[in-house]
């Protein structure tokens, strides 16, 4: 038999596979057996672990608020985001509302605390306790929301409460420690204390703010002097303000306004059409003096600062604005020399001692009245040396002040013994001091007293302590002086 070559046997071969393939298979020819497919080993997605939220470092206060400026009526939705940083557990929040001292002005509506109705809060005098659905744990955060509505007092409800400071008047209406607020917890305390007949009661934690302000008439809505940097949105205007102690606003249609720059900051001057002259001029020294204590204390944290003219006897600090009474307007003399200029540096000044570093104003008046007047003085040593004796002739030695500085506001006797003692022998006390330990050693002092009280509440001990750190030199002699308690 004769041998097929290779290649004919290949395509034979070939052909027979392709006829194979062509032909139609029948019934009995499929297998019916299931062939398992290939394992693939797929891995389950691991989700990964959620970032913790941070806490806030400050409470953050959110105020939605409709003002209805000829009604005197305000109503406002009020959100609160409150870290606990006091190291330990807390079953109760304490807040401080001031419009409730005032006869049917302060209407709470309803309380939430993470979104669980509290019914069994209780608001005595101006303080609101508000017992916590489940107690708030260390570095945790509780999100407090209230609904409330202010009918606002007369400003001529003269009381010793400081009742023409808070609500309207013929020319403006004030909006001061008008939202409640939770008070600082520190050593196992709420401190809130009792309002006198002069001084200052309230101890302020550090905190952020937005207040979302809407007029219930916006096409005759008035002037609006506040403390935050603002921000047209929609119908309504939005104020934000950060690591500040309180929140203020002012408004009246007869304001007229001027500004200049300081440095990073506008600062604004707001008052009636024929004082336009010493609103200028308490404009201008404002903006001097936040330069100077921005060089010599701190720079000046907020990007506004609002000087209001006011229709009451004394001026009046808050964050990022103060009240200027319109007393100093009338007093104004042209120059840098007199009252209008004294005070409103030294509201200027409590932005430093007070607004950043806080105290507790009825029990350590001291701590920010006396560094604040003396704040003055370096003012006036930086700006105006030539004034300075002027300054200390007619500002401090006029009223011969004497006595221990470090009395509470309830030792005062009365508001001119007061502040005869706090303010002016304050002052008195701290050019002492200079004087002793001299200006090298004050000067890094003031400076890192500011950076260490910066958004606490500070106690006499933070401040010899820090003084401490700076100085070796012996000054208890001048302690012995002017303190009845060190």
């Amino acid at each position: 038999m004769r041998k097929l070559p290779c290649n004919f046997l290949t395509l034979f071969l070939l052909s027979s596979l392709v006829a194979s393939c062509n032909t139609p298979a029948t019934p009995s020819t499929i297998s019916t057996a299931t062939i398992p497919p290939p394992t693939i080993s797929i891995a389950t997605p691991v989700p990964p672990s959620p970032t913790p939220t941070p806490i806030p470092l400050r409470p953050a206060y959110k105020l939605d608020t409709i003002f209805d400026y000829d009604l005197h009526i305000v109503s406002v939705d009020q959100t609160i985001i409150y870290p606990n940083h006091s190291g330990q557990s807390l079953d109760t929040l304490v807040f401080a509302v001031a419009p409730n001292y005032w006869p049917n002005c302060f209407f709470l509506q309803d309380i939430t605390v993470d979104n669980i109705p509290v019914t069994n809060h209780t608001l005595t005098a101006h303080r609101l306790d508000v017992p916590l659905p489940t107690p708030l744990a260390p570095d945790s955060a509780a999100t407090v929301t209230l609904r409330f509505k202010l009918s606002l007092p007369y400003l001529d409800q003269a009381n010793a409460l400081r009742a023409r400071i808070f609500g309207y008047g013929d020319v403006q209406t004030n909006l001061v420690n008008w939202y409640p607020y939770i008070v600082p917890f520190e050593n196992d305390e709420w401190i809130i204390r009792e309002p006198w007949s002069h001084g200052e009661y309230l101890a302020y934690p550090s905190a952020d703010f937005e207040v979302n302000l809407n007029f219930a008439n916006p096409e005759n809505k008035p002037v609006v002097a506040a403390s935050g940097y603002a921000e047209m949105s929609g119908d309504f205007t939005r104020y934000t303000l950060t690591e500040a102690r309180t929140f203020a606003i002012s408004a009246s249609r007869e304001f007229q306004v001027s500004s200049m720059q300081a440095g990073d900051a506008v600062v604004y001057s707001y008052y009636l059409p024929i004082y336009q002259q010493a609103g200028w001029a308490a404009m201008h020294a404002s903006a001097e003096a936040l330069q100077v204590f921005s060089q010599k204390f701190g720079m000046y944290p907020h990007k506004t600062l609002s000087i209001v003219m006011a229709d009451f006897k004394d001026s009046m600090e808050f964050s990022a604005l103060y009240f200027h009474s319109r007393s100093f307007y009338d007093l104004y003399n042209g120059t840098p020399g007199d009252y209008l200029t004294f005070v409103a540096v030294h509201e200027t000044g409590h932005q430093w001692w007070f607004d950043q570093v806080a105290n507790d104003q009825a029990l350590e008046p001291w701590l920010d009245e006396s560094l604040t007047t003396y704040s003055e003085a370096i003012y006036y040593e930086s700006v105006h040396p030539d004034l300075l004796p002027l300054w200390w002739s007619n500002r401090i030695n006029f009223f011969e002040p004497k006595g221990f500085i470090d009395i509470p506001v309830y030792d005062g006797l009365n508001d001119d013994n007061y502040k005869h003692t706090v303010y002016f022998n304050g002052a008195k006390f701290l050019a002492d001091l200079r004087l002793r330990i001299g200006d090298e050693s004050f000067f890094a002092f003031l400076q890192d007293y500011y950076a260490q009280g910066r958004g606490n509440v500070v106690r006499a001990d933070d401040f010899f302590r820090i003084l401490d750190e700076h100085t070796d030199m012996d000054y208890s002699d001048i302690v012995g002086v002017y303190f009845r308690n060190r």
